[in-house]
């Protein structure tokens, strides 16, 4: 039988969760191709020929294309 916690383990870890959320990144794992524009200011065409050639990486789910954050960072990082 395992114990009950105490309110102030309860606390304690309630906080541990909450910061840990703020430690997480706020940039997005993905974006879709619209977001991608927007972000880098290079044109729609442009990003559909880089993922055609394998330059950028790309994610089909459903009729959705997401391009990974890390990719557009490194594209024009």
């Amino acid at each position: 039988m395992t114990r009950r916690k105490t309110p102030e383990e309860r606390d304690r870890e309630k906080a541990a969760a909450l910061e840990e959320l703020r430690t997480l990144p706020t940039e997005p794992i993905s974006v879709r191709v619209s977001a991608a524009v927007k972000l880098t200011g290079i044109p729609r065409t442009t990003l559909y020929e880089l993922m055609k050639s394998g330059e950028i990486e790309a994610v089909k789910i459903g009729r959705s294309t997401f391009i990974p954050y890390r990719c557009l960072r490194r594209l024009v990082g």
